[in-house]
């Protein structure tokens, strides 16, 4: 059993990771946390996912950003280099010819701060992923 210094939370591995505060209420509050250089990118990214679908209900799930709709759903996170945009496995291969510009792991596309969000792509996945 390991206890997190900051936080006090018990996790079965040492150094788990995990987030100390406290949870985001809205995807807004949930940017406005990150550090300000990822901010404009995050922002982006949320716009695209609130625009790309109609009636896409928005909210925080598991401390991040989360999209769903009829039981379909999609998510992001702020890492420390880019965003992680979770869509799951059949999405990654359906995509798999447009994310070879992409580093992706297991049901992740990760997109790096350090270049333009390929808002195309992300809109086509989260059409898919969700109607």
């Amino acid at each position: 059993m390991w206890i997190c210094p900051k936080c006090g939370r018990e996790f079965k591995r040492t150094n788990q990771s995990h987030y100390c505060g406290k949870a985001p209420k809205t995807v807004l509050e949930y940017i406005n946390s990150q550090p300000i250089e990822t901010q404009t990118r995050l922002t982006e990214m949320m716009i695209i996912l609130q625009n790309s679908v109609p009636g896409v209900n928005e909210r925080i799930l598991w401390s991040m950003p989360y999209y769903e709709k009829e039981g379909k759903s999609i998510s992001f996170s702020a890492c420390k280099n880019h965003i992680s945009f979770y869509v799951g496995d059949a999405a990654m291969e359906r995509f798999s010819l447009e994310l070879n510009n992409f580093v992706t792991k297991k049901n992740a596309i990760y997109f790096p701060y350090d270049r333009v969000l390929p808002t195309k792509l992300i809109e086509s996945i989260a059409q898919w992923c969700l109607s």
